[in-house]
């Protein structure tokens, strides 16, 4: 299960990586609607894998 888990961290801050790398490109070439929302929707990804990954942990 911590295989799985590492895994899920890993995609979770990869995308969140993409995402932000997304919108950075996308504002130094001037703008353009696509590349803002694709690099939103990639960071929601990453923090919405992450966050459901932190609820699913077990508190002790």
């Amino acid at each position: 299960m911590n295989l799985y888990r590492g895994a899920t961290a890993l995609f979770g801050l990869a995308f969140l990586g993409i995402g932000i790398a997304l919108l950075v490109v996308t504002a130094a070439a001037g703008g353009g609607v696509v590349g803002y929302v694709l690099g939103l929707l990639f960071a929601a990804l990453g923090v919405g894998r992450l966050y459901l990954l932190w609820m699913r942990t077990p508190r002790r």
